[in-house]
């Protein structure tokens, strides 16, 4: 116990004031973490083709689950490029050998959109009779990872699928992730199973990008084997298919409602013991992307450093 007492005196004579350091840099930590996500009364309800202008209660994800699929499909003034996404996701879900076997529904959480999101969405839903479109609005912007996690918290599934807006990742491919799960969640146990175009990377879709993201995807990549989850060749593809009892699991503790939010989710599987596969899916480039290289690059490393932080100081908590 004295030669304890005698190396903490000798480390603050070495080094005198280094105890004052964590102090500072734990309020730093606090003032960069985002504040909790709050719910507003309006956004825990939902509009359809059959409640137009009466706002019916969303269900909880903490309830049992009573269809097949959810689709969660986050939105930010998309009405030029959500047309054609549900057009196609909805002829995959409505063929024939899919339509007989699965129960589904779309969840379209629009992030606080300044144009007509909401409004357009209401109006492709009354065109889909045989579809369960729901339209949840957010009054205030919260960034992707929030309007994802809004979407997972209400959404009905055994199996929730998160997918954006832009109909970037082609949607037949949820086959292939639908197959991995059923391989390795035969009884609905917690599963991740993520879309890949870590494939494509020496591909004309990847190669035509701009210099700028193709920068930021291989400084990303450096990262976050830092961080600890090098193991997924791509996070940040928004193709991502979860089973109910993963999900039960993981939005509820996540935190970042930025660009970042994949990462964390996947940062939160790992610790929980939660398998994930990486499935290889078609990907294609489509104009309209909100994405600022330099202003979100430089945000995802910020959040990046925040997130590892708050979790190796144990201010943000996850147990399996």
């Amino acid at each position: 116990m004295g030669r304890l007492k005698r190396r903490c005196a000798a480390a603050k004579t070495t080094n005198p004031g280094s105890g004052n350091h964590f102090p500072l840099l734990y309020l730093a930590l606090i003032l960069l973490s985002p504040p909790p996500i709050i719910t507003r009364p309006s956004e825990k309800t939902y509009r359809s083709r059959k409640s137009l202008k009466d706002p019916l209660k969303l269900p909880s994800l903490a309830d049992v689950g009573s269809i097949d699929l959810s689709v969660i499909i986050p939105a930010y003034n998309e009405t030029s490029r959500l047309p054609s996404m549900l057009e196609t996701t909805l002829n995959h879900l409505n063929s024939a050998s899919i339509w007989q076997t699965r129960t589904y529904e779309l969840v379209i959480v629009d992030d606080g959109s300044k144009d007509d999101t909401s409004a357009l969405a209401l109006k492709l839903a009354q065109q889909h009779l045989n579809s369960d479109i729901r339209v949840v609005t957010l009054e205030k912007n919260l960034g992707k990872g929030g309007a994802v996690r809004h979407g997972m918290l209400h959404a009905r599934g055994n199996r929730l699928l998160m997918v954006d807006a832009d109909g970037a990742s082609r949607f037949e491919d949820l086959e292939l992730l639908w197959k991995k799960m059923d391989e390795l969640g035969p009884k609905n146990e917690p599963t991740v199973v993520v879309g890949s175009r870590a494939h494509l990377v020496k591909t004309e879709a990847v190669v035509k990008r701009s210099v700028l993201r193709n920068i930021l995807m291989y400084g990303l990549h450096t990262i976050l084997r830092i961080v600890g989850v090098g193991h997924i060749r791509d996070t940040q593809c928004g193709f991502k298919l979860f089973s109910r009892r993963a999900a039960q699991q993981i939005f509820p503790v996540q935190h970042l409602a930025t660009w970042i939010f994949d990462v964390e989710l996947l940062l939160l599987a790992k610790q929980l013991g939660i398998p994930v596969a990486e499935v290889p899916v078609q990907w294609h480039e489509v104009a309209g992307s909100k994405l600022n290289v330099v202003k979100d690059s430089l945000q995802m490393l910020r959040d990046l450093l925040v997130l590892r932080a708050n979790q190796l100081t144990g201010r943000w908590k996850v147990s399996p």
